[in-house]
């Protein structure tokens, strides 16, 4: 099976807006359950560990590239970056019934800052695993703030927020579109963009699995030392940017 491809009008509202929500879903039923079964594992075995654990679960679980790599997800993304692609990472994000943190209003490049050449072709799949609500904490995104992505922030406290900053200036939620999602269905959002989500006052857990992807036109700074351990991995065509990618 393979997703539905992106078309030119959603491009252009991607261009525009710098988040795309398709409605539908990305893997077939079968395929969605393989993938939930082993992101269940991955947090039975985290335990008690900080969420960062379930930080970048492929470098640990070869399993994952079947989906990371899957022609339905490649489809999607190389309608919105182009054809040359490079898996920057990827996160299972799970916030738990009454006691998931609330996520800080952020832009994805301001915390990656330097370590490429441009953030311009940089793009997030949004998978959720469960359903996605405003009552569980969903994500939201303020469209049209892509167009800078490096921000002033403020320091927070880390009881209430999933980190320590956030944005100085004050997000007015009335133009927040929220990302409701079923599970299987997926949103795109651009490395620049302001985004966030509320706490989890539910009694219903939050899952997404995040796949985060990189146009190989871009160069990667080799010498940035969080770059030094990081693995990036080719997915398609050529690597115009001369990036350190694992060919697997």
């Amino acid at each position: 099976m393979a997703a539905a491809k992106i078309t030119e009008t959603e491009k252009q509202f991607y261009t525009d807006n710098g988040y795309l929500l398709t409605g539908r879903e990305l893997f077939s039923s079968d395929k969605f359950e393989k993938l939930k079964a082993i992101f269940e594992v991955t947090l039975e075995k985290k335990g008690n560990a900080s969420a960062s654990a379930l930080d970048v679960p492929h470098f640990d679980d070869d399993r994952l590239f079947s989906f990371l790599m899957a022609d339905e997800v490649l489809d999607v993304v190389e309608g919105i970056i182009g054809p040359n692609i490079g898996l920057w990472s990827s996160h299972f994000i799970c916030k738990e019934p009454f006691t998931g943190k609330r996520t800080p209003w952020h832009e994805d490049s301001a915390y990656w800052e330097g370590r490429f050449d441009s953030f311009d072709k940089v793009v997030t799949v949004w998978l959720a695993i469960d359903e996605s609500t405003k009552q569980n904490g969903c994500m939201g995104v303020v469209p049209g703030t892509h167009h800078n992505g490096f921000s002033s922030y403020k320091d927070l406290e880390t009881e209430t927020a999933t980190f320590d900053s956030e944005i100085a200036t004050n997000v007015d939620e009335e133009e927040v579109v929220w990302f409701e999602l079923k599970p299987n269905q997926y949103s795109l959002h651009d490395s620049r963009i302001i985004h966030g989500a509320n706490a989890n006052t539910s009694n219903r857990r939050r899952t997404g699995f995040t796949m985060r992807y990189f146009s190989t036109d871009l160069e990667l700074n080799k010498d940035h030392p969080n770059n030094k351990d990081h693995k990036i991995y080719h997915c398609r065509g050529e690597n115009k940017g001369g990036n350190p990618l694992i060919y697997i």
